[in-house]
Formats: C-alpha cells, structure tokens, sequence
C-alpha cells in the first residue's frame, strides 16, 4: 500500500525524504484516480527502499494540494531533494509512471 500523507506530515514524508519521492494527489469520487490506483500500489512496493511513492487525499489536505497548484487530479508530482522536478496532470500507464520514477532515481 502507498503510505497516505497529509497536510501535516507532507513536509517530513516528501520535502525532508532523503529518495526521491512521487505524490499521487487523488480524491475518493475521481475516476481517473481510481484507474491508476493499482499501479500506484505496485510502484511503491517495486520501489521500497529506491523511492517512496506516496497518495495525498485532495479533499482532506487542501492546504498542500492548494501550495501545488493542484487544479485537476490525478496529478502526480515528482519530488528530488524536496523540490518538484516533474509533473503528469490525468490518468497515465504504470509504464509511464515507472519512466518518471526511474529518471528521477
């Protein structure tokens, strides 16, 4: 499972996470968000220990969604040394996501 994260632990879990770090930002009635969801779970157990990946709850957490810029989801930002390095705005292949994830590495 894709560890949750918050407005509260964002900071800790992804801006001070010393590997790189991809950030699903999702809601519960998106259906796009749904249909990438499996291959977001894969991804972070094929990662575990190279990269952390990672879900924030739009709805919950509007606070960090809001400081990103998050105007459509699913969005998925990659971090590296807490700074945003990429980005994909809707529903993408766990190809693609894994090609994000591997150049960030």
């Amino acid at each position: 499972m894709a560890l949750e994260v918050t407005d509260v632990n964002f900071k800790d879990e992804v801006l001070n996470s010393n590997m790189p770090v991809m950030v699903d930002f999702w809601a519960e009635w998106c259906g796009p968000c749904k249909m990438i969801a499996p291959a977001v779970v894969e991804l972070a157990k094929e990662y575990d220990g190279r990269a952390k990946v990672v879900k924030l709850d739009v709805d919950a957490n509007y606070q960090t969604a809001g400081a990103y810029d998050v105007r459509s989801i699913p969005t998925l930002l990659f971090f590296k040394n807490g700074k945003v390095v990429d980005k994909i705005v809707g529903a993408v292949s766990k190809q693609k996501l894994k090609e994000k994830l591997e150049a960030n590495l």
